[in-house]
């Protein structure tokens, strides 16, 4: 008797033949999902997290929090997305896909913050990197006030670092931090406030250099210096280097040369793009500055 050969065309065949092939690849990319709002005019928010995602070799994925009308000058218009369709975002991502790092960004509400740590507790990521998303560069506020204790609350114990700017600090700790030498004891602090590592972004600081303090429970503090960068460009830059530290953590690397090559990376994409001109505001970055093909894991 011949053997029955499946129609090709047959949806249920289709599925099949689909699960046999992919059954038989032993290999996959670097999977960073960011949850983070939409900056329409692209340097900030999902937009800069994807492309900095394609530029370090990694495959990008999104669950969109909020919509905003954003350009270089501000921050028009914010549209929230539900909980329940943030929730189905995450599931549908997870559930099959699968994901190595998990950037998070923007969350304006305390029930979007709860969608996302009901998914971390669900799923357990390897790593998450909180990138505490309070204020744009244009100085707009894109959070409300009260998720400022749900984020403490329920999302510092399940990050494995958060990236708080000096004006983020200031909200968290209640106080000003007014000179590098003041950043040691306010990532010390913001690790007492239940964060796994913390890494002080010191760029808000006047001098010609720019430190950064990176402290880890039982390690020495790390300072992480280097030279200021004169541009108008630096919309997005938050977001671009927590979305990078993702990326190498999904790499394999360990946190402390995660953020040593995230820092890399944010720095030649800062130079690369100073003498650039986008819009009558701050620009963007030059994420493509130095691209490199998507790796395998």
């Amino acid at each position: 008797m011949p053997d029955i050969v499946p129609d090709p065309k047959a949806p249920w065949a289709s599925l099949r033949m689909m699960h046999v092939m992919n059954s038989e690849k032993t290999h996959t990319y670097a999977r960073v999902l960011t949850i983070a709002g939409s900056d329409s005019g692209g340097g900030a928010g999902i937009q800069a997290d994807l492309k900095t995602m394609s530029a370090l070799g990694c495959y990008g994925m999104t669950a969109l929090t909020a919509l905003t009308a954003q350009n270089t000058v501000g921050v028009q218009a914010i549209h929230a997305v539900p909980p329940a369709f943030l929730k189905a975002q995450l599931q549908s991502v997870f559930d099959d896909i699968g994901v190595d790092a998990v950037k998070i960004g923007m969350l304006h509400a305390p029930d979007i913050v709860e969608v996302v740590a009901w998914a971390i507790d669900q799923y357990r990521p390897a790593h998450v990197v909180l990138d505490p998303v309070m204020v744009a560069t244009s100085g707009d506020r894109l959070i409300a006030e009260e998720t400022v204790s749900e984020l403490v609350n329920q999302l510092f114990p399940r990050a494995s670092v958060i990236t708080p700017n000096l004006d983020e600090a200031h909200w968290l700790l209640g106080r000003k931090i007014e000179g590098a030498d003041q950043l040691p004891q306010a990532a010390l602090d913001l690790l007492g406030m239940g964060a796994h590592a913390v890494l002080l972004k010191g760029g808000h600081l006047a001098g010609e250099e720019v430190v950064d303090w990176l402290e880890m429970p039982g390690q020495a503090g790390q300072r992480l210096a280097s030279r200021r960068i004169q541009s108008h460009n630096v919309h997005g830059t938050g977001c671009t280097l927590s979305s990078a530290i993702a990326c190498h953590l999904a790499l394999g690397h360990g946190l402390p040369e995660a953020v040593k090559l995230a820092r890399n990376y944010i720095l030649g994409a800062i130079e690369s793009g100073a003498h650039m001109r986008l819009g009558s505001g701050h620009g963007p970055l030059n994420h493509g500055h130095a691209p490199v093909a998507t790796r395998a894991r």
